[in-house]
């Protein structure tokens, strides 16, 4: 049935007003984490196991070791995909709409995915991992334009922080579990302590002239400033950036003046800028080669160690740390890292 044309003044009035006040109510948002600060509908859960929606590879790997039995989890990027481009597919709003819960990581990294979750969260309880990270703790590149950089995985103390906020998220709906929850995520911080301090020893085995990380784009600042690296990357922090010629020349410049002998590729991220790196170096007579592959935006295939949040910091502090001209395990923190 066609709308009326003939609108009454009044119902005219109501619309305006109606307008006025939603759009109010969205310029009064924050900038750090629009999603989060909605107030989500209060429930408790009925059926399990739970049904939960994450986004990333990271996000997903936290509930799942916090939420062990009681949790059914689907992530939405896989492997080697990029959280920066990533559009939700039909099917994928269709598992948000059907979830029990949606977490995902936040700090605008899943920025297309913004209006979905957005819309979600006035249904269900839709959780940023990082929505209580201790602001101190967040860094804020110049050309960032005020946005913090959304890569706080790449610092495993810093992310440990996100334990939490599952467990309680998902005590909340499910108050009989809380208690394994919390026992969970006791146990899982316990691993994360672990693994941060291997992070730790295995870095600071590089000598300090080479103390100089180059990847494709910046996701690894959270990683430097916590193991002690000056980190540089070829694009910004989104990789919707263009890197341009002048950077591209500049990190060459970088590379022979500096005699670093390694570069890294990420996972997620084409390796055309890093290769034009190792290129320009030939030309100047300085020879440069790739250190490895790292996972920066997405972990590795489902069914690998390097499929876990775990392993894949265990892959990157082990690559890196022997790139670099550190003293590490082969295989890594556990032994368990595929062979290269």
């Amino acid at each position: 049935m066609l709308a009326d044309k003939s609108c009454s003044p009044i119902s005219a009035l109501i619309s305006i007003t109606s307008f006025l006040l939603l759009l109010a109510a969205v310029g009064c948002r924050g900038e750090r984490d629009k999603t989060s600060e909605q107030t989500a509908p209060t429930f408790e859960i009925q059926r399990y196991p739970i049904e939960v929606v994450a986004t990333t590879g990271m996000v997903a790997d936290l509930v799942r070791n916090v939420g062990g039995a009681h949790v059914e989890v689907r992530q939405l990027l896989s492997s080697g995909t990029d959280p920066h481009l990533y559009k939700p597919t039909r099917d994928d709003v269709q598992a948000i709409l059907a979830a029990d819960i949606v977490f995902y990581s936040g700090l605008m990294l899943e920025g297309k995915m913004g209006d979905t979750l957005e819309r979600t969260s006035r249904r269900k309880p839709v959780k940023a991992v990082t929505e209580e990270i201790d602001e101190s703790l967040l860094l804020e590149p110049e050309n960032a334009q005020g946005h913090p950089d959304p890569h706080v995985w790449n610092d495993v103390k810093t992310w440990s922080q996100g334990v939490d906020i599952v467990a309680q998220a998902l005590g909340e709906i499910d108050p009989e579990h809380d208690s394994e929850y919390q026992a969970n995520a006791a146990s899982y911080r316990k691993q994360l302590d672990t693994l941060h301090e291997y992070g730790v020893n295995s870095l600071a085995t590089v000598p300090e002239a080479n103390r100089i990380l180059v990847t494709s784009h910046d996701a690894f600042n959270y990683f430097g400033r916590a193991y002690g690296l000056e980190v540089l990357g070829v694009q910004g922090l989104s990789t919707e950036s263009e890197a341009g010629l002048q950077r591209i020349n500049e990190l060459v410049d970088l590379l022979v003046q500096n005699s670093i002998q390694a570069v890294f590729v990420e996972s997620s991220v084409p390796s055309k800028n890093i290769e034009a790196l190792v290129n320009g170096a030939a030309s100047r007579g300085h020879t440069v080669r790739i250190g490895g592959e790292l996972f920066s935006d997405a972990m590795g295939p489902a069914d690998a160690y390097e499929g876990t949040y775990i392993g894949m910091m265990d892959h990157n502090f082990t690559r890196v740390a022997a790139a670099l001209g550190g003293e590490v395990p082969s295989r890594g923190m556990q032994g368990k890292l595929s062979d290269e």
